[in-house]
């Protein structure tokens, strides 16, 4: 059975932080990497930098990527990923602030599974973390690697 980790690329503490939270609350336990860049995603996803020598043939069973990133924004860490082979079907969920259209068609122009805005209410953000974990690691049959 393949590991099944959770590649959130989140820049804001308290963000970051708030996701783990919901996690650990719905009893998702699966592994959490934490990018607080696109360029540190990017890195991880491609085994380069700080992340050299990594096991490549582990890859996060999903990307929770925020858009609005310090070094490589999100829309274009997701550009990256959809244009190489070894990451072009991983499922990305765009979780962000944004509420700016643009935003939203962009993502799944350059191909988002889905986008979801931030709740700011605790209560709201942990229900939208759980019905992603259950559809994302429990129901989504992943494509083969």
């Amino acid at each position: 059975m393949r590991k099944k980790i959770i590649l959130l690329v989140e820049d804001n503490p308290d963000d970051e932080l708030l996701a783990i939270r919901a996690l650990k609350k719905n009893n998702i336990m699966n592994e959490v990497v934490v990018a607080r860049d696109g360029a540190e995603a990017l890195d991880y996803l491609f085994g380069a930098g700080a992340y050299a020598g990594r096991d490549m043939s582990v890859m996060p069973q999903i990307i929770l990527l925020d858009l609005k990133l310090p070094k490589i924004d999100g829309l274009e860490v997701l550009r990256r990923l959809r244009n190489d082979e070894r990451t072009k079907l991983l499922p990305v969920v765009v979780l962000t602030s944004s509420k700016e259209e643009r935003d939203l068609t962009e993502s799944y122009s350059l191909g988002a599974n889905s986008y979801i805005r931030k709740p700011v209410n605790f209560a709201l953000f942990t229900e939208a973390i759980r019905q992603l974990g259950l559809y994302w690691l429990v129901l989504n049959e992943s494509p083969p690697i």
